[in-house]
């Protein structure tokens, strides 16, 4: 497995891309063809910058990519399409990010957002997945609605762990269909999976659930595998 990773980190350096991850959307957006020319996307947690990179070519000259982080992004994007806000997506005021596209909503969001590691699994699957809500909150003022599985789409990391088919539910109210999917550009090792959801509809806001705090501090009772594929 540490050979194919391998390939997916010398493909990155040839093919001019600021990491592997680029990858991961690459083979999403050409199972689901999630990215269509004139789309706006807006890229939630975009840092360094290669899912923009991806997003930018997909949707075309017509299209438009906003990406925020709470990091720098300090790459020359000639596409032209491309804007950045150094910011947190989980605070920011969404008509901040809305008044780059004149006040429309996104067409697509995407989420790679992570929480910082700390090597407790448990802990960190909770903040991927408060992380995760937040995004899920946040839809009704930046996704577009549409009938008949036109509505608005979603692409949205999270660690597996306890609260993951809760997270999926919550996901799949919210859209005519969704479903999780594991790239085979992500690490063995790793337990992250990606949420996609198509054709939002924001009539239908499945609520929260609340994270216990106790819950994230204490350990998990087993680390679980990590799933390959659809789920």
């Amino acid at each position: 497995m540490r050979e194919v990773q391998d390939h997916y980190f010398r493909e990155a350096k040839r093919e001019g891309y600021l990491s592997r991850a680029a990858y991961k959307l690459i083979e999403i957006d050409d199972r689901r063809k999630i990215l269509r020319p004139g789309d706006r996307v807006l890229d939630c947690g975009a840092a360094p910058g290669s899912w923009l990179q991806v997003a930018a070519k997909r949707v075309g000259p017509r299209g438009m990519v906003i990406g925020i982080d709470l990091q720098p992004i300090r790459r020359a994007f000639p596409e032209g399409n491309v804007r950045v806000i150094e910011g947190d997506v989980t605070e920011i005021d969404p008509i901040v990010l809305r008044a780059q596209t004149g006040g429309q909503l996104f067409d697509v969001v995407l989420s790679d957002m992570a929480p910082r590691t700390s090597g407790e699994h448990s802990a960190d699957h909770f903040r991927s997945v408060r992380l995760c809500e937040a995004v899920l909150d946040r839809l009704p003022v930046l996704l577009r609605a549409g009938g008949a599985g036109a509505g608005g789409k979603l692409v949205m990391k999270v660690l597996e762990g306890e609260q993951y088919p809760e997270l999926l539910r919550r996901t799949r109210a919210m859209f005519d269909a969704a479903r999780g999917f594991k790239p085979k550009a992500s690490r063995s090792e790793s337990t992250e999976m990606y949420l996609i959801g198509e054709g939002f509809r924001p009539d239908v806001i499945a609520p929260s659930p609340e994270t216990n705090a106790a819950e994230e501090a204490a350990p998990p009772k087993r680390s679980p595998r990590p799933s390959p594929g659809w789920r």
